[in-house]
C-alpha cells in the first residue's frame, strides 16, 4: 500500500472545489523553479524534481486542483511543503 502526499487549499484535498490550484499556478511553477522540469513521457501534468531525493525518479503530479505524489522521502515532502508556502496551500497526507 502506498503513502500520497498532496499539496493543497482545501481542508481535504479530495473537497477542494474552488479552492484549486490552477493548471495555469502549475505550469508556471514548473518553469520558474530550476529543480523542477516538465516530465512528459509520463503525462503533461507530471514533473520531475531535480533535489537530493533517494527516490530514483521523484515525481510531482497535478490532477483536479491538487499537487500529489506517491511515497515521498524526506527530501521529496520538504520540497512539497516549500511548494505548498509559495501556493498558500499546505501538505495532506
Amino acid at each position: 500500500m502506498g503513502y500520497d502526499l498532496h499539496v493543497t487549499r482545501a481542508e481535504n484535498w479530495s473537497e477542494n472545489e474552488g479552492r484549486e490550484i490552477t493548471w495555469g499556478e502549475w505550469l508556471a511553477l514548473v518553469a520558474e523553479d530550476p529543480e523542477l522540469a516538465p516530465d512528459p513521457e509520463n503525462g503533461e501534468s507530471f514533473a520531475l524534481w531535480s533535489g537530493p531525493s533517494r527516490l530514483p525518479q521523484p515525481w510531482l503530479e497535478w490532477d483536479e486542483g491538487n499537487i500529489s505524489t506517491k511515497n515521498p522521502d524526506r527530501a521529496l515532502i520538504a520540497k512539497m511543503l516549500q511548494i505548498a508556502e509559495r501556493l498558500g496551500a499546505r501538505g495532506q497526507g
